[in-house]
C-alpha cells in the first residue's frame, strides 16, 4: 500500500479515537488521569459527531510534509443498544477536499477508501478494523484508562493553546500503528488538536473546528444512506481486500 493509503488508514483510526472522547465541562488543574476520566465518562453520551479538519503529516518515511483538509461525520451505536447486546455497528465518513478528493466511508459492514487521483476504490470488511485499538473505542468496547497509560505531555507538546489541557496516551498493548497520542482538550471538553506518532516516527497532526455533537439522526434512513454509502465515478477500479 502506498504512503497516501497508509496515512489515511492511520488518520481514520485517529479520528475514530477523537470521536469517542470529545466531552463536556472541565475542572481546573486536572491531572492527566482526571482529563482522561471525564473524556471516558462523556463517551457514552455522544451519539454523533461532525467537524472540519486540517491535517499535517511529516516524517522521514512520508517524504515531504503532506497537508490535507476536509470534513468528517460519525454515528455511534446507541448506548442502550450496546447495553442490550443489540449489534448495530457504528458508521463514519471522512471526506478529503484537499489536496485531492478522497472518501473514506464505513457503513459498519464494509470500509471503503476512494482515491480520485488513482481512480481506485479499495474495499475491506469493517470487521477487520475491530482489532484496532482506537476502532474499539468507536464501537464501544474499549476503555481509555484500561487500554492506555495516561501521562503528562512531552515537553515539546506541553504548551497550552486556547485554555486547553494536554495529555499523552501510550497504548498498553503493542500494536502496529500507534506509538503515542497527544490530545489538546478544551475547558468545555472538546478535543481541538491531536498529535499521533507511529512506530516509524511519522507524526500526524490534526486540528479541528466547527464541531457539532449529536446533530445527526441515526433514525433518518435517507440521511444515513446518503452519508455512509458511496458510489465512485464510472470507470473507477474497485479492489477488494
Amino acid at each position: 500500500m502506498n504512503t497516501t493509503m497508509a496515512t489515511n488508514r492511520l488518520t481514520f483510526c485517529l479520528f475514530l479515537f477523537f470521536f469517542l472522547f470529545s466531552g463536556s465541562a472541565a475542572a481546573l488543574a486536572e491531572s492527566p488521569e482526571a482529563v482522561a476520566s471525564r473524556l471516558q465518562n462523556r463517551y457514552d453520551k455522544i451519539q454523533s459527531l461532525s467537524f472540519d479538519f486540517i491535517q499535517d503529516t511529516r516524517g522521514q518515511l512520508s517524504g515531504r510534509p503532506k497537508k490535507g483538509s476536509g470534513q468528517a461525520f460519525f454515528v455511534k451505536t446507541p448506548a442502550d443498544d450496546r447495553a442490550s447486546g443489540i449489534s448495530k455497528p457504528g458508521k463514519m465518513r471522512w471526506n478529503y477536499s484537499t489536496p485531492d478528493r478522497q472518501v473514506l466511508v464505513s457503513d459498519g459492514t464494509s470500509f471503503s477508501m476512494y482515491f480520485s487521483s488513482l481512480e481506485q476504490m479499495i474495499i475491506t470488511p469493517a470487521k477487520a478494523l475491530e482489532q484496532d485499538l482506537t476502532y474499539s473505542f468507536f464501537t464501544g468496547t474499549g476503555n481509555l484508562l484500561e487500554d492506555f497509560a495516561i501521562l503528562p505531555p512531552d515537553q515539546s507538546s506541553a504548551a497550552k493553546h486556547d485554555k486547553t489541557a494536554v495529555i499523552k496516551l501510550v497504548p498498553r498493548a503493542k500494536q502496529s500503528q500507534v506509538a503515542s497520542i497527544h490530545l489538546w482538550v478544551t475547558d468545555d471538553s472538546l478535543i481541538r488538536r491531536i498529535e499521533l506518532l507511529d512506530h516509524f516516527d511519522t507524526l500526524t497532526v490534526l486540528n479541528f473546528s466547527s464541531l457539532k455533537v449529536n446533530t445527526l439522526n441515526a433514525d433518518d434512513k435517507v440521511l444515513m444512506e446518503r452519508l455512509f454509502n458511496f458510489t465512485p465515478p464510472e470507470g473507477t477500479e474497485i479492489i477488494h481486500q
